[in-house]
């Protein structure tokens, strides 16, 4: 069984001063039925502020909750922050809470948005408003549900405002493997760094990832992994560097969950990046991710 974590203020309507569009949020969900998929759909809470303070500047938080985040800023982010953009932003840091408190029940959850890994403290970017990886991180370590914590990232792009926010603190480990000449251009210093070439495939990228990952496991110990789980390293994607195929993003993430499995460490995945004209396409990577981490978690079980 899937368990999934969705609100249908997730999607939200194009905004202006942007081309980011939110509707595969809600077509990942339709592909996980034409999948034919077994999966519960859990609704989250918006994540209360003083949660999402404590990672970002309380003064950014007010710009976004009273919709006047300054220009400046909002290019910076890509899309005007309106009502409904900033609705679908506290509710998601709450959906990537709500799936690692399922994963620690189940061994694994999916929050069918997230991943928001560009955002820093004073302001968004990237298409990312708050930090959802940071802000879960903190919460779940602050009320003793996680004693330590691995993001790993896997999107095409680096994390950097998780490694900014996340900076210096022993008990979150980040961990990034992106293509290293893609945004952002200036990288942040995250736990470990792994930079990889443009064009980078299936065999190169899975011989970078059984290197690191295990043995990043096996010294930090994590009792929980939040996995940024982004496909736009899949060759086809509009905004990725690298080539990985279909079948390089299966063994990706099955390696991951087998690893975090086989340690008996929860796991819970937020979608991250995916861009492509073909918006059905790059749901259903998004949903058989889901699907292959929910099996290897079965199969474990």
């Amino acid at each position: 069984m899937l368990h999934v974590v969705h609100h249908p203020a997730y999607v939200s309507p194009a905004t202006g001063g942007g081309s980011f569009r939110f509707d595969k949020y809600g077509l990942v969900m339709d592909a996980l039925s034409m999948a034919g998929a077994s999966f519960t759909v859990h609704e989250p809470s918006p994540m209360p502020r003083r949660w999402i303070e404590a990672v970002h500047d309380p003064a950014y938080v007010e710009q976004v909750a009273t919709l006047s985040v300054p220009p400046e800023k909002e290019r910076r982010i890509g899309f005007a922050v309106t009502e409904r953009v900033m609705r679908r932003s506290m509710l998601s840091p709450g959906g990537t809470w709500a799936a690692a408190r399922l994963a620690m029940t189940h061994g694994y959850a999916a929050n069918a948005a997230g991943g928001s890994h560009h955002a820093l403290q004073d302001s968004g970017a990237g298409y990312c408003v708050f930090n959802d990886l940071a802000i879960a991180a903190h919460r779940l370590i602050d009320e003793g549900d996680a004693r330590r914590i691995l993001i790993l990232d896997l999107d095409v792009h680096q994390g950097d405002g998780t490694a900014a926010l996340m900076a210096g603190r022993g008990d979150v480990f980040t961990l990034s493997i992106h293509a290293e000449k893609n945004f952002p251009v200036r990288k942040a210093r995250s736990t470990l760094d792994v930079g990889l070439p443009d064009g980078t495939g299936d065999e190169a990228y899975m011989d970078a990832l059984t290197d690191v990952l295990p043995r990043v496991l096996d010294d930090f110990r994590p009792d929980l992994i939040l996995y940024q789980a982004g496909v736009d390293p899949h060759v086809d994607d509009r905004l990725g560097r690298l080539s990985l195929s279909d079948a390089g993003l299966d063994r990706r993430d099955r390696v991951v969950m087998r690893a975090a499995r086989s340690r008996a460490v929860p796991l819970a995945s937020t979608m991250g990046g995916g861009y492509g004209e073909d918006r059905m396409a790059v749901a259903r990577r998004h949903a058989d991710c889901m699907i292959r981490l929910a099996e290897e978690n079965a199969i474990a079980s």
